[in-house]
């Protein structure tokens, strides 16, 4: 087939005109060169994305490295410490301004590398959770990235997917497409594909197309891609073409405002420290100058929003190598702080690994098997593999082990049409054209199954009994119905037959059993969840029996107050409120269900984390604190609004997640205390020898040194720190209570002032020896001791130092090492002395500056044990 040649042609017009609605179904492989059977081959289709380009709205291009540094080098507090570089130049030595530009470098290498390595990560987590569509190629359904279809691609059309590209329709049935973001249409447009419309059609009315960026609202179907990328009718729209920027968290938020704050006392207390040198300790102008520069660059907090944003985007990185992937970083921040899980049963609690166990009554075998076959969404490839829901997939491997051949089922009657399954009417029907007669068959749970059949109240009743026994077992219950219209009925039909026409006067058949094993570690999980101050609730769209019997199996309160969707409905708010605190199982619970149970418990003050798979789950997982999708199993527009996807489908995977997110935030609290910590001791240790009347116990370069060893603990060791232990067995924090809470305020002063006391105490004992050069060399010698004693320690909150593992943090072990060899070569190598303004230290100053900077920094451990 020439696919090229064709499809490119037929692409070009679609851009001078679009008028694919227009084209006759019959018409549109011939015109396009594609075999709809088939789609285009994996060759062809590479061959195209190459010539045309990815399906995308706007190629996103990442900046330089070289661009990234230079716009790293005009950032105010670089420019500042170039400045500072250009006056050492001028009145120190050149040695002196060498060293400064050196440093420059490698500061400005550190916060390039930092920045880059978060955005990797959120570039890495965008490539993870990117769209996909099922495609075909070569014969085979594939799921291939959004951004690879290609025009002449053949898509299939699901309910909950969004649609990747512009395409014409070549196959619907009951299909309806919600396209509000395309037309501000809020209610589902139905399609159809025999269709063929007038060319000046409006693009609201074309109802044989299909547009990128919509999602299906209901019924099945396939299409053949016409646009992709800038010419879809998405790509026209001005405006969508810019890529988005993600908001920032409100702990980002926070924490620049809170950096704002601390940039002006920075300031001043950069500008008053020189000043009383000049004044009081009667310090050369110049050099309080550059003392002043140097003590600004060093103590203004820049780095705290690129850190939080670190923490956060690696935080996700390593969620994700978990099973959970994360779309916003907002996620991260708030997983960890969870108070209610409310999380579904099927796939998440269970295997989703359903087998047919029993049919009652068992001379209706055939008859349900036959109608569980063709009222089905799974699909089998050219090599056997089957796609779908698990019960559908169920249903047509114990129809095929009964003997029954489900392709010629399938293949033998017309599908006039099919009405898919949703979560208000809970079933799903498809009506056939057999022997001119209209034939309908019908599955769904059984409640809403008998409510389309003919039988009085006692029948249906005696049924929903042996669906209550059967759901008592622990298994999944589906109805089966049936009837046909007569042919002279049929014909008389002037109109395609209707959903309530079809679902109605219905033979019941019977009643089938599934049973979906609990996962093994869901019990475990389970458990955790609730040693961690974690409460979990289920809530489901299955029967309570089988609700119960799940949940007593994988440790969930199943001894607690079961509400089902019609008691939930009778329920007044505050009703609800009280009935929150003891019901554990919600079952016949439909996703309106789910968002008023998340509204109620945010309400009483509860952060909530809420599962979700479908497409009606999308406004409980968008109002959830934190909306976990279903990777495997969930829609489209399910993943699209959750903060979080579990790749796996799995309870355990989230508590994972939760556990990381604890972790997550511990680190980020631990790298600004520290980070913090030592800005305060910094401003303190300067502060005091200026109101002595004696010399700063730093010299310019030595501040400036001291900032590039802060940043890298800061920025990279405690970014990778390990959970301190019993951290899962918390009660979870309280989101209410400000980052800067009074025992983090306590707990950095407290840091502040050990380090404080270690260096002043070191400096004025040796200044007031009579040699100031040897207790600046001191006083930075203890600085740099102290500051890595005082990271260990900051390591934990609430165990002692000597409890936790060394090893578990090599980076920290690396950059405290690289710390204590540069102050030893620093004050040991001649060339160095004189460049850093250092002096060797006999044995005894040795002994004194360790004793003090351990004393500083563990006297924290002593506070730990109370």
């Amino acid at each position: 087939m020439q696919h090229s040649n064709v499809t490119n042609d037929t692409n070009r017009a679609k851009r001078a005109s679009p008028q694919w609605h227009a084209i006759p179904r019959a018409d549109v492989s011939a015109i396009t060169g594609v075999d709809i059977t088939t789609g285009l081959s994996s060759n062809e289709a590479n061959r195209l994305l190459a010539e045309i380009g990815p399906n995308r709205l706007r190629e996103l291009k990442q900046r330089s490295l070289f661009r990234t540094f230079a716009a790293e080098l005009r950032e105010p507090l670089i420019l500042l410490l170039i400045f500072t570089g250009v006056l050492y130049s001028v009145w120190g030595r050149l040695i002196d301004a060498v060293t400064i530009f050196f440093v420059i470098v490698t500061l400005t290498l550190v916060e390039v590398l930092n920045e880059r390595r978060a955005l990797n990560a959120i570039a890495a987590l965008n490539k993870l959770s990117e769209p996909t569509s099922p495609v075909l190629r070569s014969g085979q359904r594939i799921e291939a990235p959004v951004e690879r279809i290609v025009p002449g691609d053949v898509i299939a059309i699901e309910v909950g997917r969004f649609v990747g590209a512009d395409a014409r329709l070549v196959q619907s049935y009951g299909v309806a497409v919600n396209e509000s973001t395309l037309t501000g249409e809020s209610f589902p447009v139905n399609k159809e594909a025999d269709v063929a419309l007038p060319d000046d059609t409006p693009l609201s009315e074309r109802r044989n197309m299909v547009y990128a960026g919509t999602i299906v609202a209901r019924g099945r179907g396939m299409a053949v891609v016409v646009a992709t990328g800038a010419h879809t009718e998405m790509g026209h729209l001005a405006g969508l073409a810019a890529a988005a920027v993600p908001p920032r968290t409100p702990l980002q938020k926070a924490m620049r405002d809170l950096s704002k704050s601390l940039v002006w006392l920075a300031l001043i207390f950069s500008i008053i420290t020189p000043l009383l040198g000049v004044l009081v300790a009667h310090q050369p102008l110049q050099s309080m100058l550059l003392t002043g520069l140097s003590l600004a660059f060093a103590t203004i907090p820049e780095e705290m929003p690129l850190l939080i944003t670190m923490v956060l985007a690696l935080g996700a990185w390593r969620l994700s190598r978990r099973g959970a992937i994360v779309k916003t970083l907002a996620a991260v921040e708030a997983i960890g702080a969870v108070t209610v899980i409310a999380t579904d049963k099927t796939g998440t609690l269970t295997e989703n690994r359903m087998r047919l166990a029993r049919m009652h009554p068992a001379e209706w075998t055939g008859a349900m098997l036959h109608v569980g076959s063709v009222c089905n969404d799974a699909s089998l490839d050219p090599l056997g593999r089957m796609n779908g829901h698990p019960l559908d997939l169920a249903l047509i491997k114990a129809a095929s082990e009964a003997g029954l051949n489900v392709n010629k089922l399938c293949a033998a009657d017309l599908l006039v049409n099919e009405f898919t399954f949703d979560n208000t009417r809970k079933r799903m029907s498809v009506v056939f054209l057999r022997d001119d007669s209209y034939w309908v068959g019908v599955k769904g749970a059984p409640e809403s199954v008998l409510a389309c059949t003919e039988l009085d109240a006692g029948e249906q009743q005696t049924i929903l009994d042996n669906a209550a026994q059967m759901a008592g077992d622990g298994l999944h219950v589906l109805a089966f119905a049936e009837k046909t219209i007569p042919p002279a009925q049929t014909q008389a039909m002037q109109h395609a037959i209707t959903q309530e026409e079809a679902e109605s006067h219905l033979s019941f058949l019977g009643l089938a059993g599934f049973d979906d094993p609990a996962r093994p570690e869901a019990r475990a999980a389970v458990a955790a969840a609730i040693a961690a101050g974690i409460r979990v609730i289920m809530v489901t769209g299955d029967h309570p029996a089988t609700a119960r019997a799940v949940a007593r199996e994988v440790g969930i309160a199943a001894d607690g107050r079961l509400i089902t969707g019609h008691d939930l409905d009778a329920l007044a708010p505050a009703e609800l409120a009280h009935t929150l605190d003891k019901a554990t199982i919600f079952a016949r619970a439909t996703p309106e269900h789910k968002l008023r149970l998340v509204k109620a418990l945010q309400a009483l003050g509860h952060v909530v984390a809420v599962t979700g798979d479908g497409v009606n789950d999308a406004p409980a997982l968008s109002a959830a604190d934190v909306g976990i999708a279903m990777g495997e199993t969930g829609a489209d527009v399910a993943r699209k609004s959750a903060g979080i996807v579990l790749a796996d489908d799995n309870f355990a995977t989230l508590i994972h997640a939760v556990a990381e997110g604890r972790v997550v935030f511990e680190n980020l609290r631990k790298a600004v205390r520290y980070y913090l910590a030592c800005k305060v001791a910094l401003v303190l240790i300067s502060l005091l020898p200026a109101l002595l009347g004696i010399p700063l116990p730093f010299a310019p370069i030595q501040i400036i040194l001291m900032e590039l060893f802060m940043d890298l603990a800061a920025s990279a060791a405690f970014v990778a720190d390990s959970p301190e232990p019993g951290l899962m067995n918390l009660p979870p924090r309280n989101p209410t209570q400000p980052f800067m809470n009074r025992r983090m305020i306590s707990s950095i002063f407290s840091g502040a002032i050990g380090l404080f006391a270690a260096v002043s105490a070191v400096y004025l004992l040796t200044w007031y020896g009579g040699d100031q050069p040897l207790a600046q060399t001191a006083a930075f010698a203890t600085w740099m001791i102290g500051h890595v004693l005082l990271a260990f320690n900051l390591r934990a909150d609430r165990v002692s130092v000597f409890k936790l593992s060394l090893i578990a943090n090599p980076l920290m072990i690396l950059w405290g090492l690289a710390a204590v060899v540069f102050i030893v070569i620093a004050t040991s190598i001649p060339h160095l002395n004189d460049a850093l303004g250092t002096r060797p230290l006999d044995p005894g100053h040795w002994l004194m500056v360790v004793g003090a900077a351990v004393i500083g920094a563990f006297w924290l451990d002593l506070r730990k044990r109370k």
